[in-house]
């Protein structure tokens, strides 16, 4: 499945003489959608190989991630379980919008303290979970493994090749990896990190080959799924003048940091330009319900 690249029109991009077009991974499936879509791919497949009948996975309270694992295993018929983090969601996750979704598709909840989801990757946390549930597969946090960037790789086509550069946002960093694996050497691929923090180049760097890539640390306003009324007002503005919808945890980030780099001359004129949206547009609602308790404008829907 491929996704289709929309040219963006805006006065700083001709004033700069730059190029950009957005791919719209978005617009894959309504909730499998974007980087999930890719990473679940081959996952699944894979879980069918093992004769998996269930998957388990983790995340948040408003996790893509969560929300396309369920779906992606109600359509092809397996079952599914999320660690939760936050345990005081226990009897509150009907009212979360992104939660309530996974449990209509089925998706069984685990919910845990901020501190046991630490030990998501600790062989003795494993090991419980599996004598809790039997012959599950497990899919990683964010669902970034080799399997994953397998599937990331797949994003970029043949007709992309002409980009000078590419640029997406980086969570896990396993998209990022996929696509820096297919990029031409002749492009750069720019992923702007959505967690404070410099260690997403080492990551990266265990999953790819080429050396045509960085990673921006300047635009996750404060953390992973922090915001700022900055950033809210140029995802709305973004969309009155495109059309385009952004989600505040990722693609949002990744593309108010390159029209940051655009308005500052970063990039000669003349540079083509390939911005990814990693979907994630599902946990809008969520988000709002954060924004408003914080009294900062909310995100047009």
């Amino acid at each position: 499945m491929q996704s289709i690249n929309q040219l963006v029109h805006l006065p700083l991009l001709d004033k700069k003489q730059v190029t950009l077009v957005l791919k719209r991974e978005d617009l894959l499936h309504p909730y499998i959608s974007g980087n999930k879509y890719r990473k679940l791919k081959y996952n699944l497949l894979e879980a069918g190989k093992q004769n998996k009948s269930t998957l388990l996975t983790f995340g948040g309270a408003y996790s893509n991630h969560i929300a396309a694992t369920a779906y992606a295993a109600n359509e092809k018929g397996f079952k599914s379980i999320g660690v939760i983090r936050g345990e005081e969601l226990q009897n509150s996750w009907q009212g979360n919008n992104t939660l309530r979704l996974a449990h209509e598709q089925g998706m069984e909840f685990k919910f845990v303290s901020r501190q046991a989801y630490r030990l998501k990757d600790d062989l003795e946390f494993l090991s419980q979970l599996s004598q809790e549930y039997k012959g599950f597969y497990l899919v990683p946090e964010g669902g970034t493994n080799y399997l994953a960037v397998k599937g990331c790789t797949e994003i970029l086509t043949q007709e992309d090749m002409g980009f000078d550069v590419i640029c997406c946002s980086a969570g896990t960093g396993g998209t990022v990896a996929g696509i820096i694996n297919s990029a031409g050497d002749h492009q750069q691929v720019l992923g702007f990190s959505a967690l404070k923090g410099d260690f997403l180049k080492k990551e990266i760097q265990g999953m790819v080959q080429g050396q045509n890539w960085n990673v921006m640390t300047d635009y996750h306003f404060g953390g992973y799924a922090k915001m700022t009324k900055e950033l809210v007002d140029f995802i709305n503005e973004f969309k009155e003048h495109t059309g385009i919808p952004l989600d505040p945890i990722y693609t949002g980030k990744m593309l108010f940091g390159l029209f940051n780099m655009i308005k500052h001359n970063t990039f000669a004129a003349g540079t083509k330009i390939l911005a990814i949206h990693t979907g994630g547009l599902q946990g809008i609602t969520g988000m709002n319900s954060v924004l408003k308790k914080k009294n900062l404008p909310l995100l047009n829907i």
